[in-house]
Protein backbone atom coordinates (compact mmCIF):
# COMPACT_ATOMS: atom_id res chain seq x y z
CA UNK A 1 0.00 0.00 0.00
CA UNK A 2 1.39 3.53 -0.46
CA UNK A 3 2.33 3.09 -4.54
CA UNK A 4 1.94 6.33 -6.42
CA UNK A 5 -1.45 5.98 -8.50
CA UNK A 6 -2.62 5.78 -12.14
CA UNK A 7 -3.86 9.29 -12.88
CA UNK A 8 -6.11 7.64 -14.86
CA UNK A 9 -10.27 9.01 -14.07
CA UNK A 10 -12.30 5.67 -13.91
CA UNK A 11 -15.30 7.44 -12.37
CA UNK A 12 -16.35 10.82 -11.79
CA UNK A 13 -19.65 12.42 -9.90
CA UNK A 14 -20.53 15.99 -10.27
CA UNK A 15 -22.75 17.76 -8.65
CA UNK A 16 -24.40 15.00 -6.60
CA UNK A 17 -27.58 15.80 -4.32
CA UNK A 18 -29.72 14.01 -2.41
CA UNK A 19 -32.72 14.41 0.05
CA UNK A 20 -35.01 12.13 1.93
CA UNK A 21 -37.88 14.28 3.19
CA UNK A 22 -36.33 17.51 4.56
CA UNK A 23 -32.81 16.00 5.63
CA UNK A 24 -30.80 17.02 2.96
CA UNK A 25 -28.28 13.74 2.76
CA UNK A 26 -25.92 15.46 0.23
CA UNK A 27 -25.30 18.66 -1.70
CA UNK A 28 -23.76 19.42 -4.80
CA UNK A 29 -20.95 16.53 -4.00
CA UNK A 30 -18.60 16.69 -6.71
CA UNK A 31 -15.00 13.98 -6.84
CA UNK A 32 -13.00 12.19 -9.41
CA UNK A 33 -11.97 8.49 -8.55
CA UNK A 34 -8.72 7.18 -10.17
CA UNK A 35 -7.44 3.64 -11.01
CA UNK A 36 -5.49 2.18 -9.15
CA UNK A 37 -5.66 4.06 -6.34
CA UNK A 38 -7.37 3.44 -2.95
CA UNK A 39 -9.30 6.29 -2.04
CA UNK A 40 -10.70 6.51 1.94
CA UNK A 41 -13.95 8.56 2.46
CA UNK A 42 -14.56 9.55 6.06
CA UNK A 43 -16.92 11.68 7.65
CA UNK A 44 -19.26 11.32 10.75
CA UNK A 45 -22.08 9.16 10.97
CA UNK A 46 -24.73 10.76 8.73
CA UNK A 47 -22.54 13.05 6.90
CA UNK A 48 -23.46 11.17 3.61
CA UNK A 49 -20.68 8.07 3.01
CA UNK A 50 -23.58 5.79 2.97
CA UNK A 51 -25.92 7.66 0.85
CA UNK A 52 -22.95 8.50 -2.03
CA UNK A 53 -22.49 4.53 -2.00
CA UNK A 54 -25.95 3.57 -2.53
CA UNK A 55 -25.80 5.99 -4.79
CA UNK A 56 -22.63 4.66 -6.72
CA UNK A 57 -24.48 1.08 -6.54
CA UNK A 58 -27.78 1.88 -7.71
CA UNK A 59 -29.68 1.02 -4.53
CA UNK A 60 -30.62 5.61 -4.31
CA UNK A 61 -31.25 7.71 -7.50
CA UNK A 62 -29.67 11.34 -7.05
CA UNK A 63 -31.79 14.47 -6.80
CA UNK A 64 -29.78 15.86 -9.27
CA UNK A 65 -26.61 15.48 -10.55
CA UNK A 66 -24.88 12.72 -13.08
CA UNK A 67 -22.11 10.31 -13.02
CA UNK A 68 -19.44 8.86 -15.28
CA UNK A 69 -17.93 5.52 -15.45
CA UNK A 70 -15.24 5.03 -17.99
CA UNK A 71 -16.36 8.74 -19.57
CA UNK A 72 -19.54 7.09 -20.15
CA UNK A 73 -22.56 8.42 -18.23
CA UNK A 74 -23.49 5.83 -15.37
CA UNK A 75 -27.14 5.34 -14.13
CA UNK A 76 -27.22 1.87 -12.53
CA UNK A 77 -30.87 1.06 -11.67
CA UNK A 78 -30.09 -1.48 -9.40
CA UNK A 79 -27.42 -3.13 -7.61
CA UNK A 80 -27.00 -6.08 -10.05
CA UNK A 81 -26.82 -3.81 -12.99
CA UNK A 82 -23.98 -1.81 -11.07
CA UNK A 83 -22.14 -5.24 -10.58
CA UNK A 84 -22.62 -6.24 -13.64
CA UNK A 85 -21.35 -2.47 -15.20
CA UNK A 86 -17.91 -2.98 -12.42
CA UNK A 87 -19.01 -1.28 -9.44
CA UNK A 88 -19.68 -3.71 -6.61
CA UNK A 89 -19.61 -2.84 -2.70
CA UNK A 90 -19.50 -4.98 0.83
CA UNK A 91 -21.98 -3.32 3.13
CA UNK A 92 -21.57 -2.54 6.82
CA UNK A 93 -24.21 -4.68 7.96
CA UNK A 94 -25.24 -7.95 6.84
CA UNK A 95 -25.32 -8.87 3.31
CA UNK A 96 -26.00 -12.40 2.89
CA UNK A 97 -29.25 -14.36 2.40
CA UNK A 98 -30.49 -17.05 4.93
CA UNK A 99 -32.06 -19.99 3.36
CA UNK A 100 -29.48 -20.55 0.66
CA UNK A 101 -25.87 -22.21 0.97
CA UNK A 102 -22.41 -20.80 0.67
CA UNK A 103 -22.21 -21.09 -2.83
CA UNK A 104 -25.78 -20.03 -3.94
CA UNK A 105 -24.77 -16.59 -1.93
CA UNK A 106 -21.48 -16.39 -3.53
CA UNK A 107 -23.19 -16.36 -7.43
CA UNK A 108 -26.16 -14.80 -6.20
CA UNK A 109 -27.50 -13.46 -9.81
CA UNK A 110 -24.63 -15.42 -11.64
CA UNK A 111 -26.64 -18.75 -11.40
CA UNK A 112 -26.99 -18.82 -15.53
CA UNK A 113 -23.31 -20.03 -15.84
CA UNK A 114 -23.65 -22.89 -14.07
CA UNK A 115 -27.18 -24.09 -16.16
CA UNK A 116 -26.72 -26.85 -18.13
CA UNK A 117 -30.18 -27.78 -20.30
CA UNK A 118 -32.42 -24.99 -18.50
CA UNK A 119 -31.04 -26.53 -14.71
CA UNK A 120 -28.72 -25.03 -12.12
CA UNK A 121 -26.11 -27.59 -12.00
CA UNK A 122 -25.64 -27.68 -8.31
CA UNK A 123 -22.33 -29.31 -8.35
CA UNK A 124 -21.18 -27.14 -10.94
CA UNK A 125 -21.76 -24.37 -8.27
CA UNK A 126 -20.05 -25.83 -4.98
CA UNK A 127 -17.27 -27.00 -6.99
CA UNK A 128 -16.61 -23.27 -8.38
CA UNK A 129 -17.52 -22.00 -4.94
CA UNK A 130 -14.69 -24.42 -2.89
CA UNK A 131 -12.13 -23.17 -5.44
CA UNK A 132 -12.60 -19.69 -4.60
CA UNK A 133 -12.84 -20.21 -0.73
CA UNK A 134 -9.24 -22.25 -1.28
CA UNK A 135 -7.69 -20.04 -3.50
CA UNK A 136 -8.27 -17.25 -1.08
CA UNK A 137 -6.88 -19.70 2.13
CA UNK A 138 -10.30 -19.67 3.63
CA UNK A 139 -10.11 -23.39 4.66
CA UNK A 140 -13.37 -23.21 7.60
CA UNK A 141 -16.23 -22.67 5.19
CA UNK A 142 -17.10 -25.37 2.79
CA UNK A 143 -19.29 -24.31 -0.11
CA UNK A 144 -22.23 -26.89 0.64
CA UNK A 145 -22.73 -25.17 4.02
CA UNK A 146 -26.53 -23.14 4.75
CA UNK A 147 -25.29 -19.32 5.20
CA UNK A 148 -27.07 -19.67 9.11
CA UNK A 149 -24.31 -21.97 9.76
CA UNK A 150 -21.61 -19.64 9.45
CA UNK A 151 -21.16 -17.08 12.49
CA UNK A 152 -20.93 -13.24 11.60
CA UNK A 153 -17.84 -13.12 10.51
CA UNK A 154 -17.45 -15.63 8.20
CA UNK A 155 -20.66 -14.30 6.29
CA UNK A 156 -19.02 -10.82 6.11
CA UNK A 157 -15.73 -13.25 4.08
CA UNK A 158 -18.64 -14.58 1.90
CA UNK A 159 -19.63 -11.38 0.90
CA UNK A 160 -16.40 -10.31 0.22
CA UNK A 161 -16.02 -13.10 -2.07
CA UNK A 162 -19.05 -12.98 -3.91
CA UNK A 163 -17.79 -8.45 -4.27
CA UNK A 164 -14.51 -9.75 -5.90
CA UNK A 165 -15.74 -12.82 -7.56
CA UNK A 166 -17.40 -10.15 -10.29
CA UNK A 167 -14.03 -8.89 -10.60
CA UNK A 168 -15.05 -5.18 -10.23
CA UNK A 169 -13.20 -2.09 -11.54
CA UNK A 170 -14.39 -0.08 -8.59
CA UNK A 171 -15.15 -1.83 -5.12
CA UNK A 172 -16.31 -0.15 -2.34
CA UNK A 173 -15.62 -1.72 1.41
CA UNK A 174 -18.57 -0.18 3.96
CA UNK A 175 -16.72 -0.74 7.45
CA UNK A 176 -16.12 -4.26 6.61
CA UNK A 177 -13.22 -4.91 9.00
CA UNK A 178 -15.06 -4.14 12.02
CA UNK A 179 -16.73 -7.59 11.60
CA UNK A 180 -13.36 -9.01 10.89
CA UNK A 181 -11.19 -10.58 12.96
CA UNK A 182 -6.67 -9.94 12.74
CA UNK A 183 -7.34 -13.13 10.46
CA UNK A 184 -10.01 -12.09 8.31
CA UNK A 185 -8.56 -8.07 8.42
CA UNK A 186 -5.35 -9.93 6.94
CA UNK A 187 -7.25 -11.02 4.31
CA UNK A 188 -8.84 -8.07 3.14
CA UNK A 189 -6.10 -6.27 2.94
CA UNK A 190 -4.79 -8.42 0.79
CA UNK A 191 -7.65 -8.76 -1.36
CA UNK A 192 -7.08 -4.44 -1.38
CA UNK A 193 -3.78 -4.60 -2.12
CA UNK A 194 -3.94 -6.89 -5.35
CA UNK A 195 -7.06 -5.03 -6.67
CA UNK A 196 -4.62 -2.12 -6.58
CA UNK A 197 -1.75 -3.35 -8.08
CA UNK A 198 -4.52 -4.76 -11.21
CA UNK A 199 -5.17 -0.91 -11.52
CA UNK A 200 -8.38 -1.54 -9.85
CA UNK A 201 -9.58 1.23 -6.96
CA UNK A 202 -11.27 0.68 -3.61
CA UNK A 203 -13.05 2.91 -1.95
CA UNK A 204 -12.79 2.41 1.60
CA UNK A 205 -14.94 3.53 4.26
CA UNK A 206 -13.79 3.82 8.07
CA UNK A 207 -14.07 5.35 11.47
CA UNK A 208 -10.57 3.72 12.36
CA UNK A 209 -8.11 6.46 11.50
CA UNK A 210 -5.68 4.60 11.88
CA UNK A 211 -6.50 2.09 9.20
CA UNK A 212 -7.50 4.87 6.67
CA UNK A 213 -3.98 5.85 7.27
CA UNK A 214 -2.49 2.29 6.81
CA UNK A 215 -4.69 1.23 4.03
CA UNK A 216 -5.36 4.07 1.93
CA UNK A 217 -3.40 6.26 -0.80
CA UNK A 218 -5.90 9.27 -0.50
CA UNK A 219 -8.87 10.33 1.52
CA UNK A 220 -12.15 12.66 1.25
CA UNK A 221 -14.05 14.07 3.90
CA UNK A 222 -17.77 14.11 3.59
CA UNK A 223 -19.86 16.70 6.38
CA UNK A 224 -23.57 17.38 6.78
CA UNK A 225 -23.51 16.12 2.80
CA UNK A 226 -20.85 17.97 1.79
CA UNK A 227 -17.72 17.25 0.14
CA UNK A 228 -15.00 18.87 2.29
CA UNK A 229 -11.64 17.74 1.15
CA UNK A 230 -9.59 14.93 -0.96
CA UNK A 231 -5.65 15.12 -0.01
CA UNK A 232 -3.21 12.69 -0.01
CA UNK A 233 -2.93 10.59 2.96
CA UNK A 234 0.78 11.90 3.15
CA UNK A 235 -0.31 15.69 3.23
CA UNK A 236 -3.12 15.59 6.08
CA UNK A 237 -2.69 14.58 10.01
CA UNK A 238 -5.01 12.43 12.13
CA UNK A 239 -6.25 15.62 13.70
CA UNK A 240 -6.61 17.53 10.88
CA UNK A 241 -9.11 14.90 9.37
CA UNK A 242 -11.43 15.00 12.82
CA UNK A 243 -11.43 18.46 12.91
CA UNK A 244 -12.66 18.41 8.82
CA UNK A 245 -14.83 15.85 9.76
CA UNK A 246 -16.94 17.11 12.24
CA UNK A 247 -15.88 20.88 12.26
CA UNK A 248 -14.33 21.31 15.30
CA UNK A 249 -11.92 20.29 18.08
CA UNK A 250 -12.73 17.52 19.82
CA UNK A 251 -12.07 17.70 23.72
CA UNK A 252 -10.41 15.69 25.54
CA UNK A 253 -9.47 12.14 26.07
CA UNK A 254 -11.79 9.57 24.68
CA UNK A 255 -11.36 7.38 27.51
CA UNK A 256 -10.50 7.45 31.41
CA UNK A 257 -7.24 9.04 32.35
CA UNK A 258 -6.65 7.13 35.83
CA UNK A 259 -5.59 4.10 36.20
CA UNK A 260 -6.18 3.61 39.61
CA UNK A 261 -9.01 0.74 40.05
CA UNK A 262 -12.27 1.51 41.20
CA UNK A 263 -13.94 0.91 44.79
CA UNK A 264 -16.26 -2.08 43.56
CA UNK A 265 -17.70 -4.26 46.40
CA UNK A 266 -21.42 -5.16 45.93
CA UNK A 267 -22.11 -7.72 43.71
CA UNK A 268 -24.81 -6.94 40.79
CA UNK A 269 -24.12 -10.49 38.39
CA UNK A 270 -22.63 -14.00 39.04
CA UNK A 271 -22.09 -17.03 36.63
CA UNK A 272 -21.53 -20.14 38.14
CA UNK A 273 -20.14 -23.11 36.37
CA UNK A 274 -21.32 -21.34 33.16
CA UNK A 275 -21.32 -24.15 30.07
CA UNK A 276 -22.75 -23.73 26.82
CA UNK A 277 -22.12 -24.58 23.55
CA UNK A 278 -18.91 -23.24 23.11
CA UNK A 279 -18.48 -21.55 26.66
CA UNK A 280 -16.49 -24.17 29.22
CA UNK A 281 -16.60 -23.20 33.34
CA UNK A 282 -17.33 -19.68 33.29
CA UNK A 283 -17.16 -18.16 36.89
CA UNK A 284 -17.24 -14.55 36.52
CA UNK A 285 -18.52 -11.78 38.63
CA UNK A 286 -20.02 -8.28 38.42
CA UNK A 287 -19.86 -5.34 40.79
CA UNK A 288 -22.48 -2.18 40.54
CA UNK A 289 -20.45 0.60 39.32
CA UNK A 290 -18.02 -1.41 37.44
CA UNK A 291 -16.92 -1.77 33.87
CA UNK A 292 -16.25 -5.37 33.16
CA UNK A 293 -13.94 -5.47 29.74
CA UNK A 294 -14.49 -8.70 28.33
CA UNK A 295 -11.46 -9.48 24.94
CA UNK A 296 -10.60 -12.29 22.91
CA UNK A 297 -10.15 -13.00 19.32
CA UNK A 298 -13.71 -13.76 17.49
CA UNK A 299 -14.16 -17.49 17.84
CA UNK A 300 -12.89 -17.05 21.66
CA UNK A 301 -16.53 -17.28 23.24
CA UNK A 302 -16.83 -13.71 24.38
CA UNK A 303 -20.03 -13.03 22.27
CA UNK A 304 -21.67 -16.39 23.61
CA UNK A 305 -20.99 -15.10 27.39
CA UNK A 306 -23.25 -12.02 26.42
CA UNK A 307 -25.90 -14.08 24.60
CA UNK A 308 -25.84 -16.15 27.41
CA UNK A 309 -26.04 -13.41 30.47
CA UNK A 310 -29.45 -12.41 28.12
CA UNK A 311 -30.87 -15.96 27.72
CA UNK A 312 -30.52 -15.85 24.05
CA UNK A 313 -28.40 -19.30 23.46
CA UNK A 314 -29.18 -22.22 25.91
CA UNK A 315 -26.91 -23.14 28.90
CA UNK A 316 -25.96 -26.74 29.34
CA UNK A 317 -24.87 -26.81 32.91
CA UNK A 318 -24.62 -23.45 35.71
CA UNK A 319 -26.60 -20.48 35.70
CA UNK A 320 -26.62 -16.77 35.98
CA UNK A 321 -27.94 -14.80 38.76
CA UNK A 322 -28.93 -11.15 39.67
CA UNK A 323 -28.59 -9.26 42.73
CA UNK A 324 -30.33 -6.05 43.93
CA UNK A 325 -28.57 -2.78 44.80
CA UNK A 326 -27.65 -4.35 48.22
CA UNK A 327 -26.13 -7.51 46.73
CA UNK A 328 -29.41 -9.64 47.95
CA UNK A 329 -32.36 -11.11 46.48
CA UNK A 330 -31.00 -13.19 44.48
CA UNK A 331 -32.55 -14.20 41.04
CA UNK A 332 -31.35 -16.82 38.73
CA UNK A 333 -31.67 -15.55 34.74
CA UNK A 334 -33.19 -18.63 32.56
CA UNK A 335 -34.45 -16.72 29.70
CA UNK A 336 -34.38 -13.35 27.92
CA UNK A 337 -37.92 -12.16 29.43
CA UNK A 338 -36.65 -13.02 32.58
CA UNK A 339 -33.12 -10.78 32.04
CA UNK A 340 -35.51 -8.00 30.67
CA UNK A 341 -37.96 -8.37 33.48
CA UNK A 342 -34.38 -8.13 35.75
CA UNK A 343 -33.29 -5.10 34.65
CA UNK A 344 -30.81 -6.71 31.57
CA UNK A 345 -30.18 -4.58 28.68
CA UNK A 346 -28.28 -6.25 25.58
CA UNK A 347 -26.60 -4.73 22.72
CA UNK A 348 -26.00 -6.84 19.99
CA UNK A 349 -22.63 -6.51 17.56
CA UNK A 350 -25.16 -7.39 14.86
CA UNK A 351 -26.92 -4.46 15.08
CA UNK A 352 -29.33 -4.67 11.99
CA UNK A 353 -30.43 -8.17 12.38
CA UNK A 354 -30.51 -8.66 16.40
CA UNK A 355 -30.86 -5.36 17.91
CA UNK A 356 -33.28 -3.10 15.96
CA UNK A 357 -36.45 -4.08 14.06
CA UNK A 358 -35.69 -1.90 10.73
CA UNK A 359 -38.68 -1.51 8.90
CA UNK A 360 -40.63 -0.39 12.00
CA UNK A 361 -40.53 3.24 13.72
CA UNK A 362 -37.63 4.86 16.30
CA UNK A 363 -40.43 4.99 18.47
CA UNK A 364 -41.80 1.13 18.11
CA UNK A 365 -38.16 0.26 18.79
CA UNK A 366 -37.13 2.53 21.46
CA UNK A 367 -40.66 1.33 23.32
CA UNK A 368 -40.44 -2.27 22.71
CA UNK A 369 -39.13 -3.65 25.99
CA UNK A 370 -41.11 -1.22 28.09
CA UNK A 371 -44.56 -1.74 26.23
CA UNK A 372 -46.08 -3.18 29.80
CA UNK A 373 -45.19 0.32 31.81
CA UNK A 374 -46.91 2.44 29.17
CA UNK A 375 -50.55 0.28 29.35
CA UNK A 376 -53.56 2.39 30.55
CA UNK A 377 -55.82 -0.97 31.72
CA UNK A 378 -55.05 -3.84 29.19
CA UNK A 379 -54.45 -1.53 25.81
CA UNK A 380 -50.76 0.79 25.20
CA UNK A 381 -51.49 4.35 25.56
CA UNK A 382 -50.21 6.13 22.46
CA UNK A 383 -49.70 8.90 23.96
CA UNK A 384 -46.87 7.60 26.82
CA UNK A 385 -45.02 5.69 23.75
CA UNK A 386 -44.69 9.53 22.10
CA UNK A 387 -43.41 10.56 25.46
CA UNK A 388 -41.12 7.72 26.15
CA UNK A 389 -40.04 8.07 22.41
CA UNK A 390 -39.56 11.29 22.55
CA UNK A 391 -37.94 12.30 25.99
CA UNK A 392 -35.03 9.16 25.38
CA UNK A 393 -34.34 10.11 21.79
CA UNK A 394 -33.74 13.45 22.66
CA UNK A 395 -31.32 12.68 25.40
CA UNK A 396 -29.64 10.26 22.88
CA UNK A 397 -29.83 12.87 20.79
CA UNK A 398 -30.89 10.67 17.46
CA UNK A 399 -30.27 12.76 14.56
CA UNK A 400 -33.70 12.16 12.78
CA UNK A 401 -37.01 13.94 11.17
CA UNK A 402 -39.18 12.55 14.46
CA UNK A 403 -39.55 9.22 16.32
CA UNK A 404 -42.19 8.13 13.49
CA UNK A 405 -39.37 7.75 10.88
CA UNK A 406 -38.19 4.25 9.92
CA UNK A 407 -35.13 2.89 11.54
CA UNK A 408 -33.77 1.53 8.54
CA UNK A 409 -33.17 5.17 7.02
CA UNK A 410 -30.85 5.75 10.23
CA UNK A 411 -26.95 6.31 9.93
CA UNK A 412 -25.21 3.46 11.82
CA UNK A 413 -23.93 5.98 15.02
CA UNK A 414 -27.92 6.60 15.19
CA UNK A 415 -29.27 3.51 15.23
CA UNK A 416 -27.02 2.74 17.38
CA UNK A 417 -27.97 5.40 20.40
CA UNK A 418 -32.17 4.11 19.27
CA UNK A 419 -30.75 0.45 20.96
CA UNK A 420 -28.86 2.16 23.55
CA UNK A 421 -32.47 4.49 24.16
CA UNK A 422 -34.47 1.47 24.17
CA UNK A 423 -32.88 -0.08 27.04
CA UNK A 424 -32.50 3.42 28.99
CA UNK A 425 -35.86 3.71 28.24
CA UNK A 426 -36.75 0.36 30.34
CA UNK A 427 -34.44 1.58 33.11
CA UNK A 428 -31.97 -1.34 32.72
CA UNK A 429 -30.04 -1.44 35.94
CA UNK A 430 -27.37 -4.14 34.00
CA UNK A 431 -25.80 -3.60 30.51
CA UNK A 432 -24.37 -5.84 28.31
CA UNK A 433 -22.59 -4.10 25.53
CA UNK A 434 -21.33 -6.33 22.38
CA UNK A 435 -19.06 -3.97 20.39
CA UNK A 436 -20.99 -1.06 21.43
CA UNK A 437 -18.80 1.41 19.60
CA UNK A 438 -18.77 -1.00 16.17
CA UNK A 439 -19.53 1.47 12.91
CA UNK A 440 -19.49 4.62 14.07
CA UNK A 441 -17.50 7.68 14.06
CA UNK A 442 -15.09 9.46 16.21
CA UNK A 443 -18.00 12.17 17.85
CA UNK A 444 -20.41 9.13 18.44
CA UNK A 445 -17.84 6.87 20.15
CA UNK A 446 -17.06 10.00 22.43
CA UNK A 447 -20.48 10.67 23.36
CA UNK A 448 -20.86 6.67 23.97
CA UNK A 449 -17.71 6.64 26.18
CA UNK A 450 -18.93 9.57 28.16
CA UNK A 451 -22.42 8.23 28.58
CA UNK A 452 -20.44 4.65 29.80
CA UNK A 453 -19.06 6.92 32.56
CA UNK A 454 -21.48 8.21 33.48
CA UNK A 455 -23.59 4.94 33.77
CA UNK A 456 -20.92 3.98 35.88
CA UNK A 457 -20.97 6.97 38.62
CA UNK A 458 -24.96 6.02 38.38
CA UNK A 459 -23.89 2.59 39.86
CA UNK A 460 -25.15 1.08 36.91
CA UNK A 461 -22.98 -2.21 35.77
CA UNK A 462 -21.57 -2.71 32.39
CA UNK A 463 -20.14 -5.19 30.45
CA UNK A 464 -18.23 -4.62 27.43
CA UNK A 465 -17.08 -6.95 25.24
CA UNK A 466 -14.90 -5.53 22.23
CA UNK A 467 -12.35 -6.53 20.21
CA UNK A 468 -10.88 -2.90 19.93
CA UNK A 469 -8.50 -3.39 22.88
CA UNK A 470 -8.24 0.34 22.84
CA UNK A 471 -11.32 1.27 24.53
CA UNK A 472 -11.48 -2.27 26.62
CA UNK A 473 -8.15 -0.94 28.43
CA UNK A 474 -9.62 2.86 27.74
CA UNK A 475 -12.68 2.15 29.83
CA UNK A 476 -12.86 -1.05 32.21
CA UNK A 477 -12.18 -1.62 35.98
CA UNK A 478 -11.68 -4.99 35.08
CA UNK A 479 -10.71 -7.58 32.15
CA UNK A 480 -11.28 -10.78 31.46
CA UNK A 481 -9.52 -12.62 28.61
CA UNK A 482 -11.42 -15.45 26.78
CA UNK A 483 -9.70 -17.95 24.55
CA UNK A 484 -11.52 -21.31 23.48
CA UNK A 485 -14.31 -20.53 25.48
CA UNK A 486 -12.67 -20.19 28.68
CA UNK A 487 -11.30 -17.12 30.89
CA UNK A 488 -7.69 -17.57 30.48
CA UNK A 489 -6.67 -14.35 32.16
CA UNK A 490 -8.11 -11.43 35.08
CA UNK A 491 -6.47 -7.51 34.85
CA UNK A 492 -7.39 -5.43 37.31
CA UNK A 493 -6.97 -1.89 36.06
CA UNK A 494 -3.26 -0.55 36.21
CA UNK A 495 -0.85 0.93 33.95
CA UNK A 496 0.22 -3.14 33.15
CA UNK A 497 -3.05 -3.45 31.46
CA UNK A 498 -1.59 -2.85 27.97
CA UNK A 499 -2.52 -4.03 24.62
CA UNK A 500 0.58 -6.32 24.27
CA UNK A 501 -0.25 -7.60 27.75
CA UNK A 502 -3.62 -9.18 26.43
CA UNK A 503 -2.78 -10.07 23.38
CA UNK A 504 -0.58 -12.73 24.81
CA UNK A 505 -3.68 -14.55 26.44
CA UNK A 506 -5.93 -13.97 23.58
CA UNK A 507 -3.54 -15.72 20.65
Amino acid sequence: MGKDIDNNVVLKVNNISKNFGPTKALSNVSMEFFRGEIRGLIGENGSGKSTLCNILTGQHKADTGDMYLLDKLYKPENNAIARDLGVSMIVQEMGTIDGLTVSENIFLAKEDIFKTNGLINKKKMNEAGEKILRELGIDDIKATMLIEELNFEQRKLIEIVRAIYSNPDILIVDETSTALSQKGRKLLYDIIDNLKENNKTVIFISHDLDEVFQVCDTVSILRDGIHIKTTSIKEITEDQMRRLMVGRDIEGGYYRSSFEPSDLGILALECNNLYTRHLKNIDLQLKWGEVLGIAGLTDSGMRELGQAIFGLINIVHGSVSVFNKLGENKRVIRNTQQAIDNKIGYVSKNRDKEALMLLSSIKENIVLPSLDFLKTGIYVSPKKERKMADKYSKQMEVVMQNTDQLAIHLSGGNKQKVVLAKWLANKSEILVLDCPTRGIDVGVKSSIYSMISEWKKEGKAIIMISEELPEIIGMSDRVLVFKNGEINKEFIRSTEMTEHALIQYMI
